[in-house]
């Protein structure tokens, strides 16, 4: 289903601004253009077959991993997670399922419109919505659903992501539901829907339009938020106003988010009732191979952690102490424990966690390591929630590529 909505102001033509990167991406150097192509250096090879990958320069972004160029979709270099818990705006991660995309929006002109089963539609600028209710943070991880795909075996179809497609940040804006409450929600209302600028390239691609079941719109900890990390959005992230869902996938963070409808039925949209679902089987896993009988909405994140600051095939000093740092996180349960292992599963100990900024945070751990002898090792962490669940350590299978959060090992060598 696609909506009509007004154009809105801007400066940068989106013909212009995606021509651009699709030469760049073709390895034509446009002069002025707003994305840049580095040198063959500034390449990185991806740890799975076909991995090789550009790093390219958008506006309001440092070099990150290019998948595509129309729409953008841009991973975030895993070293950037050893910097900070809280991901840099410059190195966030970036989306899109439509090709037609805003480059430029003026905030004046901007309106976000509620309408559907409430008592009073609104249209509410920027200013409108601030003064609405006073700001609200939370500390959340935005992870794609497809994060970490490359790294399936048997190889699965979508872009081919290495663990890059996440990041971390301290979101500011309104609640949800304090805008629901000013429209007034009708007593027969069951979801809700949101929709943004970004359009599709033809008619009959569908509308990127996801939804919430009402109960969760209403959760108070749904945000529309204007800002991250302090700063207004970048523009590839979502600016001037996104959906917030904390602990949820990225598929539900609706970007340049203008149309929020309340709904009496379920929404049947593409993207809601097709695409991003998931087998209805325990942990959502298939045998290879095999189709699911019955699926349902991608939901909640799994229980993952990483290993931040050593990359693969790093080396150590034996016999002297070595500081290991990550991050761990769920989907809004909060990180337990973190385990640790040197010795690739067979024996493990308790790292130590690091400030927690809520339950929707990335948590950082640390531990000190000391090979007691050269050669390999294997390191390995595994997160558990204080629901009690835990990641696997052999990796789970759906054709989609959903939901990876086996326990990923680094192979460093002690010398």
């Amino acid at each position: 289903m696609n909506r009509s909505r007004p154009e809105l102001p801007r400066t940068i033509d989106r013909r212009k601004f995606l021509g651009a990167a699709g030469a760049l991406a073709a390895g034509v150097a446009l002069p002025g253009s707003v994305a840049r192509l580095f040198g063959a250096e500034d390449r990185v090879v991806l740890p799975f077959e076909n991995g090789e990958r550009e790093l390219v320069a958008y506006p309001q972004k440092r070099p990150l991993i290019q998948l595509t160029a129309r729409p953008p979709q841009l991973e975030t270099p895993f070293s950037v997670f050893n910097e900070s818990v809280l991901t840099p705006n410059d190195a966030f991660f970036v989306r899109y399922h439509l090709s037609d995309i805003p480059t430029m929006i003026d905030p004046a002109a901007f309106r976000l419109r509620v309408h559907g089963k409430v008592a009073t539609p609104l249209s509410l600028s920027l200013d409108e919505l601030k003064r609405l209710a006073p700001p609200a943070e939370i500390v959340a991880v935005n992870q794609c659903s497809g994060n970490s795909r490359g790294h399936f075996t048997p190889r699965v179809n979508g872009g081919q992501l290495s663990h890059g497609a996440m990041g971390n940040a301290r979101w500011t804006g309104v609640p949800l539901r304090a805008v629901l409450e000013k429209a007034g929600v009708s007593a027969d209302a069951k979801q809700v829907s949101f929709n943004g600028l970004d359009r599709p390239p033809i008619p009959a691609t569908p509308d990127y339009i996801k939804a919430l079941d009402l109960d969760h719109a209403l959760d108070g900890e749904v945000m529309l938020a204007w800002a991250m990390n302090g700063a207004d959005l970048p523009m590839l992230n979502g600016y001037p106003l996104r959906l917030v869902v904390p602990g949820h996938y990225g598929t539900y963070w609706v970007k340049h988010l203008d149309d929020i409808e309340v709904l009496d039925h379920t929404f049947a949209g593409f993207w809601m009732a097709t695409a991003y679902r998931v087998a209805s089987t325990p942990a959502h896993a298939l045998e290879p191979g095999t189709t699911a009988k019955q699926t349902e909405p991608i939901c909640r994140f799994t229980v993952r952690s990483f290993i931040t600051s050593l990359a693969a095939n790093a080396t150590v000093p034996a016999g002297r102490e070595t500081a290991v740092r990550g991050i761990a996180f769920d989907g809004g349960h909060g990180i337990r424990e973190v385990a640790f292992s040197s010795d690739g599963g067979r024996s493990w100990r308790a790292a130590e966690l690091g400030v927690d900024l809520g339950k929707y945070s990335f948590r950082e751990w640390r531990i000190g390591f000391t090979p007691d002898k050269r050669g390999a090792h294997t390191l390995m962490a595994r997160a558990l929630n204080r629901l009690g669940e835990s990641q696997p350590l052999d990796p789970l299978w759906n054709p989609a590529g959903y939901l990876r959060n086996v326990v990923e090992p680094v192979k460093v060598e002690a010398v």
